[in-house]
């Protein structure tokens, strides 16, 4: 049988069919999405949601200009007709392809795909598998929108969210955290059969929400969303504007906030923040814990600067540590992410029941020193948090049993009074980081090597696949 990670190859493969027509990659994925929506509709039997006339068979069954031409249409048509989430995914939709052949391409190796296999794999797991090789692929740019699954994984099995409690991402992305939120319930409630209609129905549509700013991400997370049957609003919108204020107050926050000053400068338009400023992580961490229901827990995704930064930065993590019970800092290792170097942590808090002294102390651990580089040789793995996750405990509000491990450790316990003397600075390390500084930590010659030769290689094969394609018959030029 056919498996997802033969037929995400073979679809990432037909990427190259459209190199030649322009197309980023980023784009090619937010293409292949509307092909493969009304592929996946007519496989599942959900066509209904479709307008007659504008579905996979009227577009498979045209060839050459016409079939570009009624595809064109085709995506208009959608984004204005159809169920409420046909019409999102394909609001203000349009298509970079110019030449006829290579649609043709794309909708025929569509069709000869293994469906059989995939519906049986999952097509929600293709679809982030899709989604996962777009995020690695440098190239796309993609990488800020995709937050590494083994990081997720972790961050959900501390948190715990439970079926019945409303879980809320912010800043969605491809929807990453909310499907990763909703299988953690499910592989625990017998795939919801043990809830009651109503709490089934409430999972469905309800249970997971949050909202997008950039519309291409947005249908993508909407897509992913459907494919992994949740129906909840996730929104396209910008949670730093007053849009944001109108989400519901949440039991779950889980987020990855996207990095850097407010798009064209300037504040935050949300009038509800008591503390204004252009950093959007600190704007997003205010969102976050005002959003939190009493009790409510979160785990947030955080830049090194978040921690440090002095004046607003220090009076909203002064009043973050009142208003919650700031339990758990992970200091994550670099190279994790897409964009390499980036320095990152993930903050545990509970929303206390009143507003006034939550947090008595914090736990950091330091997961950065001492780690290897990690890459495309040293992956990074969920293995990686076992150490991390048993120092935690069993306790999704970080109280379970915890060992100060000392100077040489990776766990230790700060009070909040220590916090408070160093200007609530949470930057806090301890641990010689050996992937920085001496000639010494620098990985041996061999493996440099190595790393050379995998990216000349990688190089060869693109090179080798574009000149492949150029003697194609399947293709014609613009």
């Amino acid at each position: 049988m056919t498996t997802t990670q033969d037929i995400v190859a073979k679809l990432w493969g037909l990427c190259h069919v459209l190199r030649d027509d322009g197309i980023t990659y980023h784009e090619y994925v937010t293409e292949l999405t509307y092909l493969l929506f009304l592929k996946m509709a007519q496989e599942t039997g959900t066509e209904d949601q479709l307008p007659d006339g504008y579905r996979w068979k009227d577009l498979a069954s045209k060839d050459g200009v016409e079939q570009l031409e009624f595809y064109r249409i085709l995506l208009i048509h959608l984004g204005s007709h159809g169920s409420g989430r046909v019409q999102a995914i394909f609001a203000n939709a349009g298509t970079s392809i110019r030449v006829p052949r290579n649609l043709t391409t794309l909708v025929k190796s569509i069709d000869e795909l293994d469906w059989y296999s995939a519906q049986h794999e999952g097509l929600g797991d293709l679809y982030e598998g899709l989604l996962e090789k777009n995020a690695s692929e440098v190239k796309s740019g993609a990488g800020q929108y995709f937050t590494p699954r083994p990081l997720i994984e972790s961050i959900v099995s501390l948190v715990k969210p439970q079926a019945g409690e409303r879980v809320q991402d912010p800043a969605a992305g491809t929807g990453g955290f909310l499907i990763a939120a909703d299988l953690y319930i499910s592989d625990r409630t017998d795939d919801l059969f043990d809830l009651s209609e109503a709490q089934q129905v409430f999972q469905r549509r309800q249970a997971f929400y949050g909202m997008e700013l950039v519309q291409d991400t947005h249908r993508l997370a909407l897509m992913n969303a459907m494919l992994h049957g949740i129906e909840g609003d996730i929104l396209l919108g910008d949670t730093l504007s007053p849009q944001g204020a109108t989400l519901p107050k949440a039991d779950v926050i889980l987020t990855n906030p996207p990095f850097g000053t407010k798009k064209g400068g300037g504040l935050p338009t949300r009038d509800d923040f008591t503390y204004p400023t252009s950093n959007k992580q600190l704007a997003f961490l205010q969102h976050i814990y005002r959003s939190l229901k009493p009790g409510g827990r979160a785990a947030v995704v955080m830049p090194d600067n978040v921690l440090f930064e002095d004046n607003v930065g220090a009076s909203i993590r002064a009043d973050l540590m009142d208003k919650c019970d700031l339990h758990t800092i992970l200091r994550l290792p670099t190279g994790i992410f897409y964009a390499q170097g980036v320095k990152t942590n993930v903050l545990f808090f509970t929303r206390g029941k009143s507003d006034k002294g939550n947090t008595a102390g914090i736990w950091v651990y330091d997961m950065r020193a001492k780690m290897p580089s990690f890459g495309k040789r040293t992956p990074f793995t969920r293995d990686h948090f076992k150490a991390f996750e048993a120092g935690f405990g069993d306790d999704p509000l970080g109280k379970s049993p915890r060992e100060d491990q000392g100077e040489q450790g990776r766990f230790r316990y700060f009070s909040r009074d220590f916090i408070r003397a160093r200007g609530e600075n949470l930057d806090i390390s301890w641990l010689k980081d050996d992937n920085a500084t001496s000639a010494e930590d620098l990985p041996a010659p061999e493996v440099i090597a190595a790393e050379i030769m995998d990216n000349l290689r990688a190089a060869l094969e693109e090179m080798e696949g574009l000149a492949s394609l150029l003697d194609s018959p399947e293709l014609v030029e613009a």
